[in-house]
């Protein structure tokens, strides 16, 4: 069956649960090919995940050194007078990698690769969206849009489309697309930076200029100390991009997952819901795992009869 929805006990069972998922692809995969392809996310959903992963590369379970990984997304905005100190800020995506898997690793991947939102000066891109509307147009019915540039665009902003968008797109594709993905839940079922109410269509790389609440919560948070610290915009994989993946492991817990999960198991396919594009992955032959803590399976769990249903599996672990 392509979809199945494991229910687990709490954070670590999910995470152990999660991580035998992958580790099952990868000892397959590698089996087969040379090298296997990596997608991650950050966030707190997958560390517990992370940090199996780490263990069983090391006892040599799987081989790290046949992997190659591609993560989600990147800010754009860190604080830093240059690429490298952006890249190097305790709340970039790329420090978030190096303190929760790649640094644990011995031997590492043969190559990591996170979205180059650090490559982008902040000041720089909103001086060339203020001077050229017209290379641009921004998509979205929600607060956080996409700024999509043009083909044509020149300049700064057509750098960004070339060299950091759609330069990260080939270099996926040029090593065959994305083995398995592993993809958190944000609080209103979004994946990554697609944020809802961005289309999915013609979005597999996105630029997102991010919503006011989005940076205000990263300052009440703690992981920025201002709101002028707090990047306004970043680089992500979009929903269309994430769900090619031949593999897509989902892992939520907690109550604020609950309604996303189930919404975008048993609503429509909808950019209002973006992890909803989950059921065109598995119409696509593709094949989706949900890896949930009971919390976050609530609402499935209570309308099991739906679920089935619709050719989804429940798998209870408790």
């Amino acid at each position: 069956m392509p979809f199945k929805i494991f229910v687990t006990r709490d954070f670590d069972h999910m995470s152990r649960v999660a991580a035998d998922v992958v580790i099952a692809d990868i000892k397959e995969k590698q089996a087969a090919k040379d090298e296997y392809v990596l997608g991650l996310a950050t966030g707190n959903s997958p560390t517990g995940l992370y940090k199996e992963l780490a263990r069983a590369f090391n006892e040599g379970t799987i081989d790290a050194s046949r992997v190659r990984s591609f993560n989600l997304d990147e800010y754009v905005g860190l604080p830093g007078e240059n690429a490298q100190q952006r890249a190097l800020h305790p709340e970039s995506y790329s420090y978030f990698m190096i303190r929760e898997l790649f640094g644990l690793l011995d031997p590492t991947f043969t190559e990591t690769n996170v979205p180059w939102g650090t490559l982008i000066d902040q000041d720089e891109l909103v001086a060339a969206l203020e001077a050229k509307p017209s290379q641009y147009e921004l998509q979205g019915t929600d607060k956080g849009k996409a700024i999509v540039i043009r083909p044509d665009a020149d300049g700064f902003l057509g750098w960004i489309r070339r060299e950091v968008l759609d330069a990260y797109e080939a270099k996926i594709e040029r090593f065959g697309g994305i083995d398995l993905h592993v993809v958190g839940v944000g609080g209103r079922g979004h994946v990554a930076f697609h944020e809802s109410g961005i289309p999915f269509d013609g979005n597999s790389m996105l630029l997102v200029r991010l919503d006011d609440n989005t940076v205000e919560n990263a300052v009440t948070d703690g992981h920025f100390a201002s709101v002028d610290e707090s990047p306004r915009y970043a680089i992500s994989m979009g929903a269309e991009l994430v769900y090619k993946a031949r593999t897509v492991v989902l892992v939520a817990n907690g109550s604020r997952k609950t309604a996303p999960v189930a919404e975008s198991i048993l609503g429509d396919v909808t950019c209002d819901v973006p992890i909803s594009r989950s059921q065109s992955c598995v119409a696509d032959g593709g094949t989706l795992v949900y890896v949930l803590d009971e919390t976050a399976a609530m609402e499935l769990l209570d309308r099991r009869d739906e679920v089935g249903s619709r050719g989804y599996e429940i798998i209870d672990l408790r």
